[in-house]
């Protein structure tokens, strides 16, 4: 931790140091002749106390933004292409493939068994690597999933590029599940 300074060294007082941050720049320059477009986005927000809350294997932050972002949208979980989830946790990632409405519930576990969320799966979702393969920097979680949405959807994602995706969906989670965002991209 030698050399630290800046802000960094005050984080370093109060004894943490900063999770990770991103940022996004929005330009005509473009890498792809492919735009991308915001077809839907929305946040809720639910207690954030566990013992507030009825159920434990589902977050209602999440169906309700997942809801909202699908009508403004104007598509259903059947058009998604490709998503990057909230899987802070392996449960985590099941449990939002059911809320964002990608299965039944129950039904999460069995699409990850039958590869349908790979690579060349029906649905693949976090082809990079997720939160638990970027080491879950929260800070910079939500943009870091829009970035990989959009490699993916003007087809510049290399090794990770899935085939021809046209439509993608973001999910992130903040306060144990206390609040969700939504996104969906799509090429224009």
């Amino acid at each position: 931790m030698s050399g630290i300074t800046g802000p960094v060294q005050n984080y370093r007082k109060f004894g943490t140091l900063p999770d990770g941050a991103a940022a996004l720049v929005i330009s005509k320059n473009r890498k792809s002749d492919r735009d991308i477009k915001l077809l839907g986005s929305a946040i809720y927000t639910d207690a954030i106390s566990l013992s507030q809350r009825n159920e434990f294997t589902t977050f209602r932050a999440t169906r309700l933004a997942a809801k909202a972002a699908y009508e403004m949208a104007g598509i259903n979980p059947s058009k998604i292409d490709i998503a990057e989830v909230h899987d802070c946790f392996t449960i985590a990632e099941i449990i939002a493939m059911e809320d964002l409405g990608f299965c039944g519930k129950g039904e999460g576990s069995k699409l990850i068994k039958d590869e349908e969320t790979s690579l060349s799966g029906k649905l693949p979702i976090n082809t990079d690597g997720g939160l638990i393969g970027d080491g879950h920097p929260v800070g910079a979680t939500g943009i870091a999933q829009i970035y990989e949405i959009v490699e993916q959807l003007q087809g510049t994602a290399g090794r990770r590029q899935i085939c021809d995706p046209r439509i993608g969906l973001t999910h992130n989670v903040g306060g144990c599940g206390g609040t969700a965002v939504v996104h969906i991209l799509a090429v224009s």
